[in-house]
């Protein structure tokens, strides 16, 4: 099993970016303004062919003001908890602070080994804060630049000093070398492959802020893993936690509410909204949480048609029902406005819980199962040609030009979400009017109700075309 390593220190020390650094990706957000992060980030770290498993926390304050803070503080202090080791990270250019005292004070009292790490030393500007360091009476501060990847060695030698040099065959497929951060598709801390079965499932709760997505993560993990409280932006990062259902694995991911793009002028806020969309795109079933009490809404709705443009599984999930005084009337004024507006979907799975109770929130694991397996679903090309044909005798395709279209067959090329490709001689002048006959029709007699489904129009080669 990997250490657990925990990242420690005040606001603005750089304890977000070591952890991207580490971890070898950019998943969590780093932002000017301190107090960015506030639940713990867990991630796999490794320098060189030291594995370990790296926990960022929230900045540290002395005297906690709001019940917000107090939250920060506790979820820092559970991190501390669980570490074998802890990292405490100052600022050598800001020098040693009251309040990196008392952490000081506080890391000493864990009884855990401590690494007293110097970051923002590039250059001369950090030499004097180096030197303070000294006070704090951990031993010999190490000293690092978090943002260009400088002093990865000497951290690796304090690990190794703490830890033991880790066996030969210790980590059979070694994570990304500290020194450099991938920015590409996996910069959530996500992994998908588009056809074989994940190792986990992928389980992304979206939707406006306040609606409860934190208290549903809590509610299914039966504890306190992030911080929840009826101020709306709580949530700033992805937050993925490790679970199991009934045996099957499991990713939850917590997100940043989604306001109306209009609305959104924080480049925090912009870059936590961005944060959610890239946990969207990697997703296998997305949750998209609404109040009961507020109903369906514009932004509910573009967030689904952001879900369905990404091709990812939906479940809608009605909370706060134990708030809902006319129920009938609720439910279907949502299925209305579903229809109308989301017709694309029509289909998807509708859950009415109460996350704050526990009320009902079995069924939710239930439908992402259903909506999980459709979303999976491969029809055999035998089966689905006869389906084509008769479709075709009953509808034929449009005379464009005075001569009708031939669809030759069809074939499902890809799953999740069901991809059908359709071969036809002249298949850029088939409506789209004709395509969603097809779709409407592959969804209703395939049982692909309520999830996005993609058809291809390809033209095959003529064999005599370039011949004279």
């Amino acid at each position: 099993m990997r250490p657990k390593v925990a990242i420690v220190g005040r606001p603005n020390v750089g304890k977000s970016t070591l952890f991207n650094r580490l971890i070898g990706l950019r998943q969590a957000i780093v932002h000017d303004r301190p107090g960015v992060t506030r639940d713990r980030r867990y991630g796999a770290a490794q320098i060189a062919d030291f594995a370990f498993e790296a926990i960022d926390t929230a900045g540290f304050e002395d005297t906690p003001q709001s019940q917000l803070e107090h939250a920060m503080q506790a979820q820092t202090a559970r991190a501390l908890d669980e570490a074998d080791a802890i990292m405490l990270l100052v600022d050598a250019r800001a020098g040693i602070t009251p309040v990196d005292r008392e952490f000081a004070e506080q890391v000493r009292r864990a009884k855990r080994p401590v690494l007293l790490v110097a970051n923002k030393c590039e250059g001369r500007a950090g030499q004097a804060g180096l030197l303070e360091a000294f006070a704090l009476g951990l031993g010999e501060p190490i000293p690092i630049s978090a943002e260009h990847g400088e002093g990865m060695g000497d951290l690796y030698d304090a690990l190794v000093a703490v830890f033991g040099h880790p066996e030969a065959d210790a980590a059979a497929e070694p994570a990304p070398a500290a020194g450099a951060i991938r920015a590409d598709e996996a910069e959530t801390g996500i992994d998908i492959d588009a056809e074989e079965e994940p190792k986990a499932l992928q389980i992304v709760i979206v939707g406006r802020p306040n609606v409860g997505k934190s208290t549903l993560l809590n509610r299914l993990l039966n504890a306190e893993r992030v911080i929840t409280g009826p101020m709306p932006g709580l949530t700033r990062d992805a937050i993925a936690v490790d679970w199991e259902y009934r045996g099957r694995p499991i990713r939850l991911i917590d997100t940043a509410g989604m306001r109306r793009r209009a609305r959104v002028q924080d480049s925090l806020e912009r870059l936590s909204v961005g944060d959610t969309q890239r946990a969207i795109r990697f997703a296998h079933v997305v949750v998209l949480m609404i109040d009961a009490t507020e109903g369906l809404e514009r932004q509910d709705l573009a967030i689904a048609r952001h879900v369905e443009d990404e091709g990812r599984a939906l479940v809608l999930a009605v909370n706060k029902w134990d708030a809902v005084q006319d129920r009938d009337a609720t439910m279907q004024a949502i299925r209305d406005r579903l229809e109308t507006s989301l017709a694309q979907l029509r289909g998807i799975p509708i859950v009415t819980f109460s996350a704050l109770t526990g009320h009902r929130v079995e069924r939710l694991m239930q439908a992402v199962d259903r909506i999980y397996d459709t979303w999976n679903v491969r029809v055999p090309t035998s089966k689905l040609n006869r389906w084509f044909a008769a479709l075709q005798e009953a509808h034929p395709p449009p005379l464009v030009a005075g001569r009708r279209l031939k669809l030759r067959y069809i074939t499902q090329i890809k799953r999740r979400p069901p991809t059908f490709a359709v071969f036809a001689a002249r298949a850029g002048q088939l409506p789209t009017s004709y395509v969603r006959y097809l779709i409407n029709g592959l969804r209703q007699d395939f049982g692909l109700e309520g999830v996005p489904i993609r058809v291809v129009l390809r033209q095959p080669d003529n064999p005599y075309a370039g011949n004279d």
